[in-house]
């Protein structure tokens, strides 16, 4: 049975929630309405405009700047000054926004939470609207949390020592199957954006911040526009100053790596900072450059570090681009999960945090990312060794970097190919995050990482890539090719592996089975799919 419709303008097809008229008020719902109705065609422009990029790299395999916007590149202007809650980025935490972590996050001494709707939240109309209604709670200070094993209570702390929250909506590509306007279901991002924005701008301006936010998938300066032009009818909308809304870009693509100082042009009055998004970059080049030859192929992705040539000049030319514009430059993220168990495990891990903190905030990033609160003193300890007392170091032009267009692309500059190992490694991953997304879990801790849904893309996607470019691999000492049978084989084996390691009970409880044929169809189908959780949503249960 659906819940009665709250609002004339909108068609909510889920059982009801524990408090979800707070969320789906009808003045909220009103809203989300007009910018469906606003904003949706040009969306739907914008996913066709993507297949078109997609099939000029397959014909010619090859990015460039772009020819059409080299005066906005060689233009002096720069983005809006930070407001006071976005100067200091020094360490940002990742999450999603059940209610534990929440206000684990606030409380983690960070000084932003990225409060995850997208990769780090499997989209469940539970957590979609909970997780709305956790940090509106977050902000009117009536969230508390017991764990129900443990017995421990969570408080959050006293304003002054709490995150600045930087929400993360949806993609653009993802639809929310739930809401529907006008006969057809609203993109998962305009939900996102749309009811944080109606239900929390005010009262976050009362704090003294802001609504602020993390723009997941962008592909191109056309998204930018877009969203641009999003903030600038919200922010008329509830009748605030235009330039309250601060947008992030994560620069996770390939394409948008192109046109880094575009996007942040589009966004001028309303730009953070870019990110450099790891997995979901890598994800991103396999994507476009799968039928490119050998020298696109990857080879394992703990492989592929941030020293390797081709990331370098992507993370240098992005510090560069913000600092030349007056933006924040965000590092990647710091995905260990301490272990309770060994300390030797946490000993080298925190060495690798430690090194990869240091590299960042000596290449002129402002801040980085973590995953786990315990890693927060170990960035903090490396850009305060850089920073000291001042905010950010946007001052540190990097004018000595120099960017050609063909070394963002030269895979082939990295001394490393595909192993065995790392096929295995792919499956293994692939299979155990997948089948915990299809529970609801978005963010899932696998062998020590806090893994999310950019992992199973990179996984999935060089399974694809190797086999599709006839990798060969050495394994017990004999020549063994990536083959289709070769993935099946190794999945089964993982299969069995895992139902010995939890027992036929929970074997039987979980989706195993379902993540392990999805995996496999993501990885072998011929028809690449653009996106794994285009999919994994239809096989999303609430």
């Amino acid at each position: 049975m659906s819940a009665p419709a709250p609002s004339p303008l909108a068609i909510v097809d889920a059982e009801p929630l524990p408090r979800q008229d707070e969320v789906l008020t009808d003045a909220a719902l009103a809203f989300v309405a007009e910018l469906h109705r606003n904003f949706t065609a040009r969306r739907d422009e914008l996913l066709t405009r993507r297949q078109d990029r997609r099939a000029e790299i397959a014909r010619t395999s090859t990015l460039d700047f772009r020819p059409e916007t080299a005066e906005i590149r060689a233009a002096d202007w720069k983005v809006a000054p930070a407001p006071a809650a976005l100067n200091d980025r020094r360490v940002e935490i990742t999450g999603p926004t059940d209610r534990k972590m929440t206000i684990n996050a606030l409380n983690s001494g960070a000084k932003v939470w990225l409060a995850d709707f997208e990769d780090a939240s499997a989209p469940t109309w539970e957590n979609v609207v909970l997780g709305q209604l956790n940090l509106i709670d977050a902000y009117e200070r009536r969230i508390d949390f017991t764990d129900a094993k443990s017995g421990k209570s969570y408080a959050l702390k006293d304003a002054d020592q709490l995150a600045t929250v930087v929400m993360r909506p949806r993609g653009w590509h993802l639809e929310e199957r739930h809401l529907q306007f006008d006969g057809r279901p609203v993109p998962g991002a305009l939900v996102d954006f749309g009811l944080y924005f109606f239900h929390n701008a005010q009262r976050l301006i009362d704090l003294g911040k802001g609504p602020y936010f993390y723009l997941p998938k962008t592909e191109s300066y056309l998204e930018a526009r877009l969203w641009n032009d999003i903030f600038v009818f919200a922010q008329d909308y509830v009748g605030i100053p235009q330039g309250t809304v601060r947008a992030t870009v994560l620069i996770e693509t390939i394409t948008a790596a192109y046109e880094m100082e575009e996007i942040l042009f589009e966004l001028k009055d309303h730009a953070a900072g870019l990110n450099a998004g790891r997995w979901d970059y890598l994800f991103s080049i396999v994507k476009n450059f799968r039928d490119g030859g050998t020298k696109f192929v990857l080879p394992d992705r703990n492989a592929v570090t941030m020293t390797a040539p081709f990331m370098r000049a992507y993370t240098e030319l992005l510090v560069r681009t913000c600092h030349k514009r007056g933006a924040h430059a965000i590092g990647g993220m710091a995905a260990f999960i301490p272990s309770r168990r060994d300390a030797e495990v946490n000993k080298v891990a925190f060495e690798k945090v430690k090194a990869d903190k240091d590299r960042e905030a000596g290449d002129g990033f402002d801040g980085s990312w973590v995953a786990h609160p315990d890693l927060v003193p170990i960035a903090m300890a490396s850009f305060d060794a850089v920073l000291g007392d001042k905010p950010n170091q946007k001052d540190r032009l990097r004018e000595d970097v120099s960017v050609a267009p063909g070394d963002l692309i030269a895979i082939d500059s990295l001394d490393a190919r595909p192993t065995y190992a790392g096929l295995v490694s792919a499956v293994q991953v692939g299979i155990r995050y997948i089948e915990a997304w299809l529970r609801g879990l978005g963010a899932v801790a696998i062998f020590n990482l806090m893994e999310d849904a950019a992992t199973a893309e990179i996984s999935r996607s060089q399974i694809w890539q190797w086999i599709n470019a006839g990798v060969v691999f050495e394994h017990d000492g004999k020549a063994v090719k990536a083959t289709a049978e070769l993935a099946r084989k190794v999945a089964a084996e993982e299969l069995a592996a895992i139902r010995a390691e939890i027992g036929e009970e929970a074997f039987a409880a979980g989706k195993w089975q379902q993540a392990h044929d999805l995996l496999l169809k993501v990885s072998l189908d011929a028809d690449y799919a653009d996106f794994l959780t285009l999919p994994a949503y239809d096989q999303l249960v609430g």
